[in-house]
């Protein structure tokens, strides 16, 4: 089996493991929902909006559906395997089917798509202080455009100041408390937008949403692939599913947690898609809290409010970033040093990879200009092996016979409809790039 000494954190749970009776056991059942739910709501939902402008309300309300009872299929699997065998993470479970390859094709999947969630976090960050293109930041509108509030010096104060100290915790024991902090935020969000959309209804200002996608031509419709990597990339949350799992012990009352946490996603990301599109229409951006500035055009909205829904969903971001952190760094010194001490236990190498990731996640931030294109990166490479591809090859190879039927005909399509929507997209965007070059 492979090693796990600290793929979850120095083989420390996130969450204490008690022996609880049954009001004890509904708490811990709540406190997992809550993290759950913390590590699939990020920056998903800012590009949620964006994907209906792509694909029209019922394809976006179809897609999202979707993409939810696959990821609990997927999860379902993954917890099955686990909880037969002997494995306590992804790494290690992958490693029962397929070997040390299995387990460092998880690791680096692990790390490239949480990287490209810390990534999109300081972003998104950026966008609300200093804004983007015409669309200006919460700073410049209320100081001016200065030096201080540019955008790169806007991220490095949030990097230096706020996630430093974040990320140097090295046990996360009262977790879930941060988490609910960060759910209750985002459905603040929520709720303010939804204040907002039916105080422009009333006011005739709102935009008729599109039912179904805009399609012109043949590139049109293979542009409608280029919002898959977004919802996929929005619901993948595999790689805390050990390390939250640890604490409750139970296959079924992880499984409660996952669905009740992908029932509440999904309400959650439908109705921001819904609520954005008819507050701005097609003039969306891919991070949608670039729209809520004072030039936006909702002149029925108060400034004050607008400045209120970015900064919040900025703080959730901020209370979400040392969970994703946490599984990041966790992996990368279980794959670059295997026979070192406890990562939690050594001072030097615990600080220098933490601010070496810092690092890398605030330069990339600088130089990649939106968060859609980070999405269609992870979305279709990482993302997609991690939500679907890894779960079904460990249903498909089953390593311990428990697999049925039905099962391996799911997990079969599952891995084809993951690999060709990805190749699909991939291309569209080789193609749409070249194009928009020539």
């Amino acid at each position: 089996m492979a090693q796990t000494r600290n793929v979850a954190g120095a083989d420390i749970p996130l969450l204490p493991r008690t022996n609880s009776n049954a009001g004890e056991n509904k708490l811990l059942i709540l406190r997992a929902v809550f993290n759950v739910s913390t590590s699939i709501i990020g920056a998903g939902i800012m590009s949620i909006p964006a994907t209906l402008k792509v694909l029209g309300v019922i394809p976006a309300f179809v897609l999202i559906v979707l993409v939810a009872i696959l990821v609990d299929i997927s999860v379902d699997y993954m917890l099955r395997f686990t909880y037969r065998g002997e494995s306590k993470t992804y790494a290690a479970l992958m490693n029962e089917s397929f070997g040390k390859i299995g387990s460092v094709a998880v690791q680096i999947c692990v790390m490239i798509t949480n990287l490209g969630c810390l990534i999109m976090y300081l972003i998104i960050v950026g966008d609300v202080l200093s804004g983007q293109g015409e669309h200006l930041g919460v700073l410049q509108e209320l100081f001016g455009i200065h030096w201080w509030n540019s955008r790169n010096f806007a991220i490095l104060f949030i990097v230096v100041f706020v996630m430093l100290p974040l990320v140097l915790y090295r046990r996360i024991e009262s977790l879930w408390l941060s988490s609910a902090l960060a759910v209750l935020l985002a459905i603040v969000f929520v709720v303010i937008c939804s204040v907002m959309a039916i105080t422009a209804i009333l006011k005739g200002q709102t935009v008729n949403p599109r039912m179904f996608p805009k399609m012109d031509n043949e590139t049109s419709f293979f542009n409608l692939f280029t919002a898959v990597p977004v919802i996929v990339t929005a619901f993948t949350f595999h790689f805390n599913v050990h390390p939250i799992g640890t604490e409750l012990g139970k296959s079924a009352a992880m499984s409660s947690s996952v669905k009740i946490s992908l029932v509440l996603c999904a309400v959650i990301y439908f109705s921001i898609g819904i609520v954005g599109y008819l507050l701005f229409g097609d003039s969306i951006m891919p991070d949608i809290l670039v729209n809520f500035d004072r030039s936006s055009g909702t002149s029925a909205i108060s400034s004050m409010l607008n400045d209120v829904v970015r900064l919040s969903y900025a703080l959730h971001l901020m209370l979400v970033f040392p969970l994703l952190n946490f599984s990041l760094r966790a992996n990368i010194d279980e794959l670059m040093f295997p026979k070192k001490p406890f990562l939690a236990t050594d001072t030097r190498r615990f600080v220098c990879l933490s601010l070496f990731l810092l690092t890398v996640s605030y330069v990339a931030a600088i130089f990649i200009p939106s968060i859609w294109y980070v999405f269609q990166v992870t979305g279709t490479t990482t993302g997609v092996c991690l939500a679907f591809i890894f779960p079904g090859a460990i249903a498909l190879r089953d390593v311990h016979g428990i697999s049925s039927r039905k099962d391996k005909i799911i997990a079969m399509i599952m891995i084809v409809q993951a690999v060709v929507t990805s190749l699909v997209t991939i291309a569209t965007n080789v193609y749409n790039m070249s194009g928009n070059r020539s």
